[in-house]
Order: C-alpha cells, then sequence, then structure tokens
C-alpha cells in the first residue's frame, strides 16, 4: 500500500490526453478549465491573478478585473451567497454584485495570515472565475485580448479546472500560466450567459468559425469527467478561444450565436 500512491500519480501523469484544439502540436497537452476545491480559495493566490492583470493590462487596457462565482451542481441556490476573506484573526465581507462577481479588495493582514475565501456554499458546489471585460462592447461578444488576460489573471489565482484532486495538488509542478495562455494545448475555458450554437471570430473582414471541437468543453466530458470540470452544469456554455494564436490582434471579437436566437440566425444556402 504504501507504493499505491506514487504509482498511482506516476500513471496519472504518464496518461495520454486526447488532443481538445482543431491545430495539432507536439505540445504536451494541458486542460485547464474546475479546481479542486471552487469555493475555498487562497486569497494570497488571489492576489497573484491581481497583480498579473496590472503587470498585463495592455492586452486589454480599459478593462477592471472582477471575479465570479458561478454554479458547479444543477441545484446550487445562487442568491443570497455570501462571500468573506477569513483568516486568523481578519474577516472581510466582500460585496457581490447581481452576477455574484466581486472586485478584489487588497487587505494585508490577510495576506499575513495566509487567508482564505470562505463562501456559505459547500464545497464543490461552486466554482470562481477571473472576469476581465472591456465596457462597451457589442453585446453577445467578448474581446480576445480580455480573454488572453483573463486567461493570465485566473491562472495565477490558482483558477485550474478539468482535474482530478490529486492533478489539482500537482498542478504548480505541471502547469504554468505561460503554458495554459500561450500556447496551442494550453486550454482554459471560458463561459457565456447563455447556451452555444456557435462562435465566430471577428477581425475586420477576416471572419472564422471555431470548430465544434472548440465548443463544450472540447466535447470530451464523461459521466466520470464532468464532476471535475467546472463547466458540470454549464457543459453548452463553454468554449475555448485561440488565446495563443497571434495572427489574432487582442481587439478581435468573439461573436457568440445562442441556441435561443431562434429565426435570428442566418441559415447557410
Amino acid at each position: 500500500m504504501r507504493l499505491f500512491l506514487p504509482l498511482l500519480m506516476l500513471a496519472l501523469l504518464l496518461s495520454p490526453a486526447p488532443a481538445v484544439l482543431a491545430q495539432e502540436s507536439s505540445v504536451q497537452q494541458v486542460k485547464v478549465g474546475a479546481t479542486r476545491d471552487p469555493v475555498d480559495k487562497s486569497y494570497r493566490k488571489m492576489m497573484q491573478g491581481v497583480e498579473r492583470f496590472e503587470r498585463d493590462h495592455a492586452l486589454a487596457p480599459q478593462a477592471v478585473l472582477r471575479f465570479r462565482l458561478l454554479p458547479r451542481q444543477p441545484d446550487v441556490d445562487m442568491q443570497g451567497v455570501k462571500l468573506r476573506i477569513a483568516g486568523d484573526t481578519v474577516s472581510v465581507p466582500l460585496p457581490l454584485s447581481e452576477d455574484n462577481s466581486f472586485a478584489p479588495v487588497r487587505n494585508e493582514q490577510a495576506l499575513r495570515e495566509d487567508a482564505v475565501l470562505l463562501a456559505n456554499r459547500k464545497a464543490s458546489s461552486m466554482s470562481w472565475r477571473a472576469q476581465v471585460i472591456t465596457p462597451g462592447l457589442p453585446p453577445g461578444t467578448r474581446r480576445l485580448g480580455d480573454l488572453r488576460l483573463e486567461c493570465r489573471a485566473g491562472m495565477d489565482s490558482g483558477l485550474i479546472s478539468n482535474d482530478p484532486a490529486i492533478i489539482s495538488w500537482l498542478s504548480s509542478m505541471l502547469y504554468s500560466t505561460d503554458k495554459v495562455c500561450s500556447q496551442p494545448d494550453g486550454n482554459y475555458l471560458f463561459f457565456t450567459d447563455k447556451p452555444l450554437l456557435g462562435v465566430t471570430l471577428v477581425h475586420g473582414e477576416r471572419r472564422v468559425h471555431l470548430p465544434f471541437k472548440m465548443l463544450y468543453a472540447g466535447g470530451e466530458q464523461t459521466p466520470a469527467s464532468l464532476p471535475y470540470c467546472d463547466c458540470q452544469v454549464l457543459l453548452d456554455r463553454s468554449y475555448y478561444a485561440p488565446l495563443w494564436d497571434n495572427s489574432w490582434p487582442d481587439d478581435t471579437l468573439l461573436e457568440f450565436d445562442y441556441m435561443d436566437d431562434g429565426d435570428k440566425r442566418e441559415v447557410a444556402p
């Protein structure tokens, strides 16, 4: 039995993972999208994400950083959620907006005490994600530079997804922000507010539809793996973005076609 855990860890690390992105690559696949404990998070890690946002703010110079709580279980009541920073002696409430997002707050005492963020919900019932949005964008769109910065702030905040707990524990050794946010196989999962039908990249006259395998968490979730993904109840709202593809500049827009658009959708001949 003493050898079981090391052998299990080695087997998990050496197991091959199927590709998610359309482009083939020899780069080791990095799956990112749920957390080992999606409610209680390290305050120090969150502030590292804030520092990354400030360093790389040029990717989205008009945007601000917020974090947003998302449901992981179908029966989670997202009304009346309360969140606070909790340390040995410090307790700081974090006000939530109507969409359950909050602005990061710097507290030196909480940093010294290695505080955590606590919510009044059971562990594994919710997840939380970085949110970087440039104001004034057209409805139903996101800006690619915002998503690039959102990935970097989220990764530095420890918001690593799509992994069993043991892999999440090892993530600091295996994954890096640069791998996840700047390489073809480093897939960071994003969400829309409504179920998706398709996503189109738009820059000037150039328009490209994202392939199906970049929607719905790559279409690779199984009943066994889904509980480890923060897409668990948001699978039809999830997508990957080509963060690594420099042929698409930061001001590229992602246009979302939603399932409930109905007759507004144009039918291709």
